[in-house]
């Protein structure tokens, strides 16, 4: 595991974003796996900048991405759907056919997180994956508990994240309770892994990950310590407690 300190959440998103785009330079073709939220905006900011101003070319690129609120339709301000589109797709020049995003309307859910699965398997698997983590360690949606679940499923959300994420809703009342979340095994699956950290309130859970040594199912983000591949980029209050 690589660990950059930056420091501040610029400096960080321009460090992930270069490693994005250094990635796409050496493959034109790159499957990347995307996140959603507060963290990445930085990143995704940066990314559509290099686009503009030096020509990076996204149009072979393929995306999938974590996870998507159940019960939302697509065109759900608070969906994960719009946000990826208002947020990055819209202002880069990837197609529409190569965006993978969960469908949060789906009736039969669990062929289609099978199905899911199988076409980041058919486009060769991620190339690099990019997550951030919850104050809890959670990863996409993948809680802490006794048992983790390892291919693309439908998952209770706990108290803590939708409380977490009220924040982007008119009332805690509107947050959904379920989430459709790539699993532990198919975000493992990833060749490349880069998580993004900022501020205080995320400090204790960056020094449990690091210094703890330990992979636990209370602790998601934990596995990413057997990853092959695996990046942490943090700004200085992240790093705090370390």
């Amino acid at each position: 595991m690589q660990l950059f300190i930056e420091k501040d959440y610029l400096a960080m998103s321009k460090k992930a974003a270069q490693i994005f785009a250094d990635e796409i330079r050496k493959k034109p073709n790159l499957v990347l796996g995307l996140a959603t939220g507060s963290t990445p905006m930085g990143t995704y900011e940066e990314l559509i900048r290099m686009h503009k101003e030096e020509g990076l070319d996204f149009s072979q690129v393929v995306s999938f991405n974590l996870d998507e609120y159940y019960g939302l339709t697509p065109d759900n301000p608070q969906s994960y759907n719009y946000f990826m589109f208002e947020n990055l797709f819209n202002k880069i020049n990837i197609k529409r056919e190569n965006i993978h995003i969960p469908d949060g309307t789906v009736k039969d859910v669990e062929n289609y997180c099978k199905e899911y699965d199988i076409q980041i398997e058919k486009f060769g698997g991620i190339d690099i994956q990019l997550l951030g983590i919850g104050v809890n360690g959670h990863i996409g949606f993948n809680e802490p508990a006794d048992e983790l679940v390892v291919g693309t499923h439908l998952t209770d959300l706990t108290e803590d994240t939708i409380k977490a994420n009220s924040r982007f809703f008119e009332s805690i009342d509107q947050v959904p309770t379920k989430a459709i979340t790539m699993g532990l095994g198919s975000i493992m699956k990833a060749k490349k892994i880069l998580l993004l950290a900022n501020g205080k309130n995320k400090a204790p859970i960056i020094a449990k990950l690091i210094k703890g040594g330990v992979v636990t199912t209370q602790n998601p983000a934990s596995f990413l310590l057997i990853h092959p591949d695996s990046t942490i980029i943090i700004d200085e209050e992240a790093a705090s407690e370390l």
